[in-house]
């Protein structure tokens, strides 16, 4: 993908999507996504390289970097975000959906054509309930990654020293991670982002729902003043 095509989708998420969204986008591109490609991806290509333990067993260095090491920090997050911004993905193609549908009728019909959606990015029916579930669903994914996270690298830092005693290693084995302080400062600082990107979609979940009770409580208070 050339960033062309990227810049387009970026401009259509942010076309779509409401003040809190447009912060919420912001957010993910610039504190997340760059600070991956960036710095992130650089610091985790050496972690098994210079993962040194003191003894020349052969297969237990790759044992104990697999027990401590079970995923990646660099390909959980590359998944993270993948499933994060596919739903505003969703969005797009569903306005693009209303639009084309728009532009058949319309052959179609001729002259006798009824506009039936004057506004195909406002959300109404089923766009409404796509952008919500969209929320929701990424709410959900970085909390589902925010407990993985936790549950492979307890407290989300990695320590100094590990000791590893699984076969093949002969006995109690010291081994040293790469870089640990760096490592520890780029996952707090991701969890951090990760934690107000899920309190901007509740926000914004709960901005939608409020707003559509009001207006569906409008009419009802004109009708009981008449």
């Amino acid at each position: 993908m050339n960033w062309g095509v990227f810049e387009g989708l970026l401009s259509g998420v942010n076309k779509y999507s409401t003040a809190f969204g447009r912060v919420w986008l912001s957010l993910v591109f610039i504190f997340r996504l760059l600070v991956y490609l960036v710095a992130a991806e650089r610091v985790w290509s050496d972690d098994h390289k210079d993962f040194d333990c003191n003894t020349r067993q052969p297969g237990c260095t790759n044992v104990c970097f697999d027990h401590f090491f079970p995923i990646s920090h660099i390909r959980l997050w590359a998944l993270q975000l993948i499933l994060v911004t596919c739903p505003s993905l969703l969005v797009i193609m569903h306005v693009a959906y209303r639009e084309a549908k728009e532009q058949r009728l319309r052959e179609i019909q001729g002259d006798n054509y009824r506009c039936i959606y004057p506004n195909p990015g406002k959300k109404r029916g089923g766009l409404w309930w796509t952008y919500l579930l969209s929320l929701i669903f990424k709410a959900c994914v970085d909390v589902v990654f925010l407990y993985i996270f936790y549950r492979f690298y307890r407290n989300y830092t990695l320590p100094r020293l590990v000791k590893c005693e699984l076969p093949p290693c002969p006995n109690v084995v010291d081994c040293f991670i790469s870089r640990p302080t760096e490592k520890n400062i780029f996952t707090l600082f991701m969890v951090a982002t990760t934690c107000v990107c899920v309190v901007l979609n509740l926000i914004e979940a709960t901005y939608l729902i409020g707003k559509r009770c009001h207006e569906c409580l409008e009419p009802r208070e004109g009708d009981s003043r008449r």
